[in-house]
């Protein structure tokens, strides 16, 4: 660095904290509480932002889930007892068109999508960023567990310090234009530990608050019933059908399954376990067959995000390591693109249970960089 370079802060930032205006995306949880109580001990100009996603009324009601009612509640009891302003934002026309909506039609598609990442790409990330920079900040941090790091070629993703932690995954379409403006102050510390013993420091009323296990719009992880709510009569009946043609019993709609799915198929007494193949919108049928039938090599995508330095088309493969759901290790892959949003991924390994709608994402081989990632959408 120059000698007469200004002295960056700890946001990378080349101004005094006091002179950093922060906006900090509060989910009421104690991570973004964390994030915003640190900044504002540390000096910034910190404004916490709240987004209400769905029916206040029903939020209250509901627990283990973000942006409820008691969590609007909890963030704006964070930020008046650390002294800076709190804004709460109506989203909710926003978030049921970019998010709830696709996730009922993916569901009715035979797909198995993935919300959280939708929201973050389509809501927070994007909508909510623009809000940020509306009120002259110099940037937006969140309590994701994910770190920013510079790079050669400027900011680059990668893996969270705790690996159990790690959201990657459903952060894989952040851009490189919304990183620059994006920090993740959390990424970098050992352990989910450590984050809630910073809370107990700044004297949190969250620092024992459980974390958020559902998504937000789906109490008590119940898919189907927030599906017919949606779309009313979705839900009909059809034919469990084994891969060779045998009809084995009836459904009580194909929204009710997923691929690899074994338990509550409603038809035992047979010799061996079957497994949900695929799904058949079109004439209502799950097909079921045995495991083997699970495993995948060829992975289609679309929609992709492409983190890295150079450009995805500039070489025919691409040797990287992909998660083709989050809660899998990532697996020696090759990644073949077909132009700058569309690739086909081969796994030197055969997965099972690869289903349209969830992501794929990229990463170093031997490394913690995030190369991005793109949406399956065929199996």
């Amino acid at each position: 660095m120059p000698l007469d370079a200004p002295k960056l802060n700890s946001l990378g930032l080349p101004k005094a904290p006091s002179d950093t205006r922060v906006v900090v995306a509060m989910s009421g949880g104690v991570d973004s509480s964390v994030v915003a109580a640190m900044l504002k001990d540390e000096g910034y100009d910190v404004v916490g932002v709240t987004l209400q996603l769905y029916d206040h009324g029903a939020a209250l009601a509901k627990k283990g889930a973000c942006c409820a009612g008691l969590d609007i509640h909890d963030a704006r009891r964070v930020a008046e007892d650390m002294g800076f302003p709190h804004y709460v934002l109506d989203y909710e026309n926003i978030f049921k068109d970019a998010v709830i909506d696709e996730f009922a039609d993916s569901y009715l598609g035979g797909a198995t999508p993935v919300p959280c990442i939708r929201c973050n790409e389509r809501v927070k990330f994007k909508d909510l960023l623009e809000t940020a920079r509306d009120l002259d900040a110099d940037c937006m941090a969140t309590g994701h567990y994910i770190q920013r790091k510079m790079g050669a070629r400027g900011a680059e993703l990668h893996n969270a310090a705790d690996a159990s932690r790690d959201q990657s995954y459903f952060l894989f379409s952040t851009t490189a234009e919304q990183l620059d403006f994006l920090r993740f102050p959390l990424g970098h510390l050992p352990s989910k530990e450590d984050t809630r013993a910073l809370a107990e420091k700044y004297g949190l009323a969250v620092a024992d608050k459980p974390d958020s296990q559902d998504i937000c719009f789906v109490p008590d992880g119940n898919y189907a019933a927030v599906i017919e709510k949606l779309r009313p009569g979705s839900a009909e009946p059809g034919e469990i059908v084994h891969a060779d043609g045998r009809v084995l019993g009836q459904h009580r709609g194909v929204i009710h399954y997923t691929i690899g799915q074994r338990r509550g198929l409603g038809i035992g007494g047979l010799s061996d376990p079957l497994y949900v193949t695929r799904l058949d919108v079109e004439t209502r049928r799950v097909i079921v067959g045995p495991k083997e039938m699970l495993a995948t090599r060829t992975v289609p995508l679309r929609e992709i995000n492409w983190l890295g330095d150079e450009p995805i088309t500039s070489r025919s493969e691409w040797p990287l390591a992909v998660k083709v759901r989050s809660t899998r290790p990532p697996r020696d892959a090759i990644l073949r693109p077909i132009s700058r949003t569309e690739a086909t991924v081969e796994l030197l390994t055969p997965e099972e249970g690869v289903s349209p709608g969830q992501a794929c994402v990229f990463y170093a081989p031997d490394g913690t960089r995030v190369f991005g990632g793109g949406w399956i959408w065929r199996g």
